[in-house]
């Protein structure tokens, strides 16, 4: 979580392991089936299911898993598996807020895995409604920067519904309204600006700033949930200043 974008739950990362990466497959995996299952298994006909199997085409995603997905999702199998969504909310070190996705089959596990996780990291489950109004549901779309200046990016963006955008250095982001994130990405892509990544995200209305001991203390508790195979997302309202992210990088 640098200083300027504070959308993202964090941007620490951690050295790979096939442990880690079996988990980003499998949730990646998740939301191609989820996408195919709402709006059909056709990329051309469902943005949300091309946006799917973009973002796992991105991370190394064998083909053959984001067909089998797509197929399960879309009901052309017989191992097809009904999700439900499912948020929690919690308070972590410092009294961050955080907002945490589940996507599962089994209510009661994921309750269970969500509550021990944060329990066991200085974290605390709250009540429904307790953090949920600190964030606001926005449309998030991460282009990449090349040789594209701030200025042409938003000519490219205004009209599609892009409301701001942020210098990330090697990206900008542009964020719009939930709805608009096609419309945004598509504008995009005819200017013919790449882009990482087209979403809706929850994105806090207010930060807590946090220091050193306190953001390590947070990324134990973020590092845990993500652990926990039913959470496909976990959101903070914690501000951690780029320089502060570095020392804990480089341990």
């Amino acid at each position: 979580m640098s200083g300027h974008s504070k959308w993202a739950t964090t941007k620490h990362k951690k050295a790979a392991n096939d442990a880690k990466r079996g988990k980003l497959f499998a949730r990646l995996v998740k939301n191609i089936e989820v996408a195919a299952a709402t709006g059909g298994g056709d990329p051309a006909g469902n943005p949300t299911l091309f946006d799917a199997i973009r973002k796992a085409k991105q991370n190394s995603v064998p083909a053959d898993n984001i067909d089998r997905a797509v197929k399960r999702g879309s009901g052309e199998t017989d191992d097809s598996i009904q999700y439900e969504a499912i948020t929690y909310e919690g308070y972590g070190p410092g009294g961050v807020a955080i907002l945490i996705e589940c996507l599962t089959d089994n209510r009661n596990r994921a309750a269970s895995d969500v509550r021990t996780a944060l329990t066991r990291n200085g974290g605390t489950l709250a009540d429904p409604g307790s953090v949920s109004y600190l964030f606001n549901r926005r449309g998030v779309v991460e282009a990449v920067k090349g040789e594209n200046s701030e200025d042409d990016v938003l000519m490219a963006v205004l009209d599609a519904g892009a409301e701001e955008i942020e210098d990330d250095g090697e990206t900008f982001t542009i964020y719009c309204a939930s709805s608009d994130v096609v419309a945004v990405r598509t504008a995009l892509q005819e200017a013919g600006i790449d882009y990482n990544s087209a979403e809706s995200r929850f994105v806090p209305s207010t930060n807590v700033p946090l220091d050193r001991a306190g953001a390590e203390k947070l990324l134990k508790l973020t590092d845990a949930l993500d652990d926990v195979d039913d959470i496909q997302e976990v959101y903070t309202n914690a501000d951690i200043a780029d320089e502060i992210l570095a020392e804990l990088e480089g341990e």
